[in-house]
């Protein structure tokens, strides 16, 4: 496993094919005291020869380059055994969010989107997003002075009176950062194909890739996965994806359950955020929930992990070793919202037996 920087610094090698993206990202991310750009390339066979000779701390890939792409360079950096983390840059485009959500199965932490001409993304906030995202990896490898131990937290919440949990579970909802993608996949690929709940979700992730990242969930899964859109029917077995910069809600209208998507201001920082999505589904389903909260930076969605449980609800977190950032799950356990710590490989098992228990 990767270690944290001895000296506090966090050594970084950049490779990108465009010589104007490796210096916007070099200096944006350079701002940052605690990183440092030891070098830089502009095609996969460079990054597999800086990461040998240099070791760097941490590698920013471009997906899309010639002589070697992004996923060529990942995967050999994987058969070598370095070690060292990958975060990739990503175009938007289909093939461009195909291939990162590949990356991100091969072993990719993490991706942002690329400065273009074509996107949104000015440099100054992708450099934001890039160095918050390295900061938080690499600190969330430092040894916490607080000892965490998630399994007594746990049993001493249960010694807490919380509201009748016997009633029937009618939806399912999943919050989630950093790490989430390839977690997701993990949990939708084990849910049986007669799974009848709505399972609402909230990845934090750029606008442009949610659609593509619902589609390859989809791909993955014997349940019905999609982007939602505002002001559909909710369905039963079919698994809703927060489109990127836009809060997910649920609202009851004639005794159905609707999509709503709004714009409202960013919540702890997001937009999707995983409060409002919980918050929502506390005021439309009250203790028929299974909230889920994993692997992320921050603590979007902690507080109301803990509203939900108080409502009666059923929580579960994923688990610090198979968390690439051990953040909002680890908030949300710390606040004693969480019921039931697991794996990422057993979440949905635990969904599956929560469900059992209450009489669905």
């Amino acid at each position: 496993m990767v270690g944290t920087p001895a000296d506090g610094s966090i050594r970084v090698v950049i490779i990108d094919d465009s010589l104007l993206v490796r210096n916007i990202i070099s200096d944006q991310i350079k701002k940052e005291s605690r990183i440092q750009v030891i070098a830089t390339g502009k095609t996969g066979v460079d990054c597999i020869e800086l990461a040998t000779k240099l070791r760097p701390d941490i590698v920013i890939l471009d997906v899309e380059m010639p002589v070697m792409d992004g996923l060529s360079a990942l995967q050999e950096l994987q058969k070598r055994k370095l070690g060292i983390p990958v975060m990739m840059l990503s175009v938007l485009t289909q093939h461009g969010a195909d291939a990162t959500f590949k990356a991100l199965e091969y072993g990719a932490i993490d991706f942002v989107p690329k400065p273009s001409s074509s996107n949104q993304f000015n440099p100054e906030e992708i450099g934001t997003v890039l160095k918050n995202r390295i900061l938080a990896y690499f600190d969330s490898l430092r040894p916490s002075h607080a000892d965490l131990d998630p399994k007594k937290i746990v049993d001493t919440v249960k010694s807490k009176i919380f509201k009748n949990e016997k009633k029937a579970v009618e939806a399912v909802c999943i919050g989630t950062s950093t790490g989430g993608p390839k977690a997701l996949q993990t949990v939708f690929s084990d849910f049986p194909e007669n799974f009848h709940l709505p399972i609402f979700v909230v990845q934090h992730m750029p606008i442009g890739f949610t659609k593509a990242f619902a589609s390859r969930l989809n791909d993955h899964s014997k349940i019905t996965v999609k982007e939602a859109e505002d002001g559909e029917e909710v369905r039963p077995g079919t698994g809703y994806v927060a489109p990127g910069d836009a809060h997910l809600k649920i609202e009851s209208k004639a005794g159905r359950k609707w999509i709503a998507l709004g714009r409202e201001a960013l919540v702890n920082g997001h937009r999707p955020s995983v409060e409002v999505l919980f918050d929502s589904a506390i005021r439309e389903y009250g203790s028929a929930l299974v909230g889920v909260i994993m692997t992320g930076m921050g603590k979007d969605g902690a507080a109301a992990t803990l509203r939900m449980r108080e409502t009666g609800a059923s929580t579960v977190a994923q688990d610090e070793d198979s968390s690439v950032i051990f953040g909002m799950n680890r908030q949300a356990i710390e606040m004693g919202g969480v019921q039931f710590v697991e794996p990422v490989s057993a979440i949905t098992s635990r969904i599956l037996s929560i469900l059992k228990e209450r009489g669905n």
